[in-house]
């Protein structure tokens, strides 16, 4: 390794560890502020708000790795300008990207880093978290009884302490009511002026024993016309009272139940879930299509195969479902075709009788049977074609001309059934039309996702070419201009990702080129931030402002003095 790169390893590595950290820090108390209400108040362990921290900062290195570079590259290569190390490397020869080399490694390497933490370990770590946030969320608050309060965290009781003792087992006048049989109409209170709460042994049960109290007790009025009302009270030296605490406790669920989402998917999952989501709205547009066949059978059916079903008869053992099948229609009117239109679908011979080998049955097999099956489906239109009823409405005079040729009797019979098959196509068409943009939605978050996996890791050395120049150029190193610097092209990166993601989410564009804007906008312009410190350029050229200004100002003043002398 040359000592110029010995140089720019060890100046780069303590600010980017630095940076990434304070990042990490940063975006880990923003997602905290979400997730606070669901957390406080649950009485849950300090290493159980660790290990959710763990598993949130795992999903945040993507988006703290490239700020880090952003800052550490502004950091170094201002602080070498700021001490003219920089144009010293310049004087003696050295190139701008000769002084970058060991930044743009950093940069790939972390890209790499982001890449393999998006695909393989974010997806297990947000799988964890999720399911951890929903056993919280389902988590009853702490138990916590303060005197003058009625707390209702036992479900269908309500309980209110007028005193409690120093030792926080002592009680005095105490008020429970309970509503665990409302539902027959019996309500239930019970006071003491005093007693004692306490926890079991191994803390699974909360006992409230209860001195000197009464118990009351009204039900449904009963009788003839509802006029008894049956009341009971019932007084007590001593009473205890036992209630569950198992509902408080964290109940830790399966993560199955959350491995679907988007964000616990990897890439290959990703891909097999668009390729799925597709099928299902191909599957979903292909029922619409042959539902039209009920009431307009000289329609053609659709008949590729998305999904081989048990039942379907072209399944058989060893198909490939995914085998999508075209063929030509071709209109055949000879007998021998109506013969086979009507032949039994199990009377066709199976692979095995035609000779086919194990390597070539599946796909030969599959497209004899649908060549045979869209045969059938052209006789009997052929068929349906020369019915009378088609032969003789033509020429077609329209659907008066047709209905007058009926017993008008049957006219508003066959209104009717108009009316209605109407209605269902319709019904079935708006359903399908309510349905498709939510599941097309779901379609191209997938697509965005996963791109944005790959988008995530090329700005790692997107904003090396940014930040590095950006340091040469502003000539400070430090926390001050560099952080400034690298907030603002940050802050434009995370405004292009949202807005991005909304226009894909709106069908604007594509998931994909939605995935890929921020880098094809940010990519440009670090071209032209890396030119123009090769260049030793300014970033903003005030010269030529100024000149201009000044030239406006000199051309006012000579104006003015020849407004004078006309004048005089």
């Amino acid at each position: 390794m040359k000592q110029l790169d010995k140089l720019m390893a060890k100046s780069f590595v303590g600010p980017f560890i630095v940076t990434f950290a304070i990042a990490l820090f940063v975006l880990l108390m923003q997602i905290l502020w979400l997730y606070l209400d669901d957390i406080a108040g649950k009485g849950l362990s300090f290493f159980l708000i660790m290990e959710l921290l763990a598993y949130k900062c795992v999903g945040l290195v993507p988006l703290a790795l490239p700020l880090a570079l952003l800052i550490s590259s502004v950091m170094v290569l201002g602080n070498l300008a700021e001490h003219y190390e920089l144009s010293s490397f310049k004087s003696a020869g050295v190139s701008l990207l000769r002084v970058m080399r060991m930044l743009i490694i950093f940069g790939a390497i972390s890209a790499g880093v982001s890449y393999l933490c998006s695909d393989y370990i974010i997806p297990a770590a947000n799988l964890q978290f999720g399911a951890r946030m929903y056993d919280i969320q389902q988590k009853k608050p702490t138990l916590n009884m303060e005197p003058g309060v009625f707390n209702e965290d036992f479900n269908q009781f309500t309980i209110r302490l007028g005193d409690r003792g120093d030792d926080g087992r002592r009680i005095e006048d105490v008020l429970i009511y309970d509503h665990t049989k409302a539902n027959v109409g019996e309500l239930s209170q019970i006071t003491a002026s005093n007693g004692e709460m306490y926890t079991s042994d191994n803390g699974d049960f909360f006992i409230m024993r209860l001195y000197d109290g009464h118990q009351y007790i009204e039900q449904r009025p009963s009788g003839r016309e509802g006029r008894s009302a049956p009341f009971m009270r019932t007084s007590f030296d001593t009473y205890t009272k036992v209630f569950d605490l198992s509902e408080f406790q964290l109940e830790v669920h399966a993560t199955s139940l959350f491995s679907t989402n988007r964000s616990m998917l990897s890439t290959w999952q990703l891909r097999e879930g668009v390729d799925s989501i597709a099928t299902d709205i191909a599957v979903r547009k292909q029922g619409l299509s042959n539902h039209l066949l009920a009431y307009l059978p000289q329609l053609p059916r659709d008949t590729i195969t998305y999904r081989v079903q048990q039942n379907d008869p072209l399944a058989f053992a060893g198909a490939d479902t995914s085998l999508v099948v075209e063929v030509e229609t071709t209109e055949a009117d000879s007998m021998e075709l109506l013969e086979a239109a009507y032949r039994p679908l199990h009377a066709a011979p199976r692979p095995e009788e035609r000779g086919y080998t194990s390597d070539s049955v599946r796909h030969r097999f599959l497209r004899e049977r649908q060549a045979e099956l869209e045969t059938r489906r052209a006789a009997r239109f052929a068929e349906a074609r020369r019915h009378p009823l088609v032969v003789g409405a033509s020429p077609w005079h329209g659907v008066r001309s047709l209905l007058d040729s009926l017993p008008k009797s049957d006219h508003s019979r066959i209104y009717n059934r108009a009316r209605s098959s109407i209605r269902s196509v319709t019904a079935q068409a708006q359903s399908t039309l309510r349905l498709l943009p939510g599941i097309e939605e779901s379609r191209v978050k997938h697509v965005y996702d996963m791109h944005m996996k790959y988008s995530m890791a090329v700005v790692c050395i997107i904003f090396v070419f940014i930040g590095a120049p950006m340091g040469a150029i502003v000539r400070k190193g430090g926390f001050g201009y560099p952080i400034l610097v690298s907030i603002i092209f940050f802050v434009i990166f995370i405004i292009l990702t949202i807005f991005c993601r909304k226009l894909a989410e709106s069908f604007v564009v594509s998931g994909v080129f939605a995935g890929w804007l921020p880098c094809l906008i940010l990519f440009p312009i670090s071209l032209w931030i890396t030119y123009s410190a090769m260049n030793d350029a300014k970033l903003v050229d005030t010269d030529r402002a100024k000149n201009a200004l000044r030239r406006a100002r000199d051309s006012k003043q000579v104006a003015a003095l020849r407004r004078r002398i006309a004048k005089s």
